[in-house]
């Protein structure tokens, strides 16, 4: 079995982790949000948010230069509390949510892959993130 470096980013959304949940989960949000910058987008989202469900978001540059699948099945979902999953090259991925009042801190571990550095990685999940709090917190529910 094949073990992977670790990588762990995290922010902190002024939200409830009700609303953090939902936009982390709806196909309808993660569009407006699964990017690392302003030249790429997600056209595409579906999820089947269950242990042994299916997710794909379909990820492309802007000028169509390039694009991906990011999918992957569902290991574990605890509602408001943790998603766990394994991507299509057997890499794991897991979320915690973390509520303390109106704000919750999201913490994303996943395992590096082999074709970019850790840092660029850590950069690209971490860019996103920040993609997802900032949407979070300017759209209103």
């Amino acid at each position: 079995m094949e073990t992977f470096k670790k990588i762990t980013v995290e922010t902190t959304v002024q939200a409830p982790v009700e609303k953090v949940w939902k936009y982390w989960t709806e196909p309808t949000h993660i569009t407006k949000w699964n990017k690392a910058s302003d030249d790429w987008h997600t056209p595409l989202a579906e999820n089947d948010l269950r242990a042994g469900g299916k997710f794909l978001s379909r990820m492309e540059a802007k000028d169509d230069s390039f694009g991906f699948d990011f999918d992957g099945i569902y290991d574990e979902v605890k509602l408001h509390e943790v998603i766990a999953y394994t991507l299509g090259d057997g890499r794991k991925v897991k979320i915690t949510f973390k509520a303390q009042e109106n704000e919750t801190e999201v913490i994303e571990t996943f395992d590096a892959e082999t074709e970019n550095t850790i840092e660029l990685q850590q950069q690209g999940w971490q860019a996103i993130l920040d993609n997802f709090k900032k949407y979070v917190e300017q759209t209103t529910i």
